[in-house]
């Protein structure tokens, strides 16, 4: 039986939550996750949690934080000022924004807090500075 390694192009369903239970992500009602294994298609962690699996192997993986999406990095925590914002904008905690830089690369950021002169945005991932763990099972080495 072939077991996957480096190269492997694999099919994968999974369910990934947080180490308190929180849900975050699951291909659940979805095709399975295709990826080619050590390409940097998706986090480290993950990459390593399928090598060695042969299909139909099930198992839970946990992944630590350098491992994930890293920590928090206080450089993405962004100090806004309002007056910059658009005049139609009103910003609330949570909400999900589009920025651009320099260069026009664009990025999502969220806001963290919102007072009269500034807004606090934040350009870290989602997930950055957690640990992660996942259902994983190999649906199809390809």
């Amino acid at each position: 039986m072939q077991s996957v390694k480096s190269g492997d192009t694999v099919r994968v369903h999974y369910h990934g939550r947080l180490t308190n239970g929180k849900s975050f992500d699951s291909s659940e009602g979805r095709p399975p996750l295709e990826f080619t294994v050590g390409s940097g298609m998706v986090i480290k962690g993950f990459d390593n949690g399928v090598m060695g699996m042969n299909v139909g192997d099930k198992k839970t993986i946990n992944i630590p934080v350098q491992d994930a999406y890293g920590p928090v990095n206080p450089q993405m925590i962004i100090d806004f000022p309002v007056d910059r914002l658009p005049a139609d904008l009103n910003p609330e905690v949570g909400m999900q924004l589009q920025m651009s830089d320099n260069s026009g690369q664009q990025y999502q950021v969220v806001v963290k807090e919102v007072s009269k002169e500034a807004i606090i945005l934040d350009a870290n991932h989602p997930l950055a500075g957690e640990d992660l763990i996942f259902d994983l099972e190999l649906v199809e080495i390809v």
